[in-house]
């Protein structure tokens, strides 16, 4: 069994922020692969169904960002699943929007809700990263992630999610081969074969080297006219 966790926080108002992006992605999964219907448990939603033929949880804690680790704590115990068993889709400010990055452990580079996690059960439970860009400046960076996304981040948000959800089959079987799967989903198609460098010159015409040649007989005939006369 898997525990995943999409971060975000609660009620109409955070729905659209750039920080409750881990809660969408858990949306998108549950609804693609019939996960449900959503429970009110462990101080959060959760749905339960299976993925890739293993049973799979979906957690949704209802506790705020900061404390998203009471949530997941409970629910991990409750199951009797090791940390390495935990997949929590968040908000990535360094990673450039659409950018999808998964790991096992790490650190929390400032991260509330990964703060609250690992003060709960550990370092060592899976990431999915989801980059929403960085506004530039650290003074700006509260209200960019506690921001709805911009109209314009349609273009990628939606492909990214609809990735992330359709090859949620492949969570059970690690980082590499879901991080590849995605990958692959959002990889900008082939570009078409470009003919090799002036391949596009004009071919020569048929009528080009009969002139030349006419030309040189007519040289040729007038230089023997000219030794016959002399």
């Amino acid at each position: 069994m898997i525990l995943i966790v999409g971060l975000g926080n609660p009620g109409p108002k955070y729905a659209r922020h750039r920080h409750s992006v881990g809660f969408m992605a858990a949306d998108v999964i549950a609804d693609a692969h019939g996960l449900g219907p959503w429970r009110v448990k462990f101080e959060g939603a959760i749905a339960a169904g299976e993925l890739g033929g293993d049973k799979a949880l979906v957690l949704k804690p209802q506790t705020f960002m900061n404390d998203s680790g009471r949530s997941v704590g409970a629910a991990m115990r409750f199951y009797k699943l090791a940390p390495a068993d935990v997949i929590v889709f968040h908000d990535e400010l360094d990673l450039a929007p659409g950018k999808i990055r998964v790991k096992t452990g790490g650190g929390v580079a400032g991260h509330n809700g990964l703060r609250s996690i690992s003060a709960h059960i550990g370092p060592d439970f899976r990431r999915v990263r989801i980059g929403i860009g960085h506004p530039g400046d650290k003074s700006r960076v509260h209200g960019y992630v506690l921001g709805d996304f911009a109209k314009a981040d349609e273009s990628w948000l939606a492909p990214t999610l609809d990735a992330l959800a359709a090859e949620a089959p492949k969570l059970p079987k690690g980082d590499a081969p879901y991080a590849a799967a995605v990958g692959a989903r959002l990889a900008p198609p082939p570009r078409p074969n470009r003919p090799p460098e002036g391949s596009d010159k004009r071919p020569a015409r048929k009528d080009d080297g009969a002139s030349g040649a006419e030309g040189a007989g007519t040289a040729l005939g007038d230089a023997l006219k000219k030794a016959i006369d002399t």
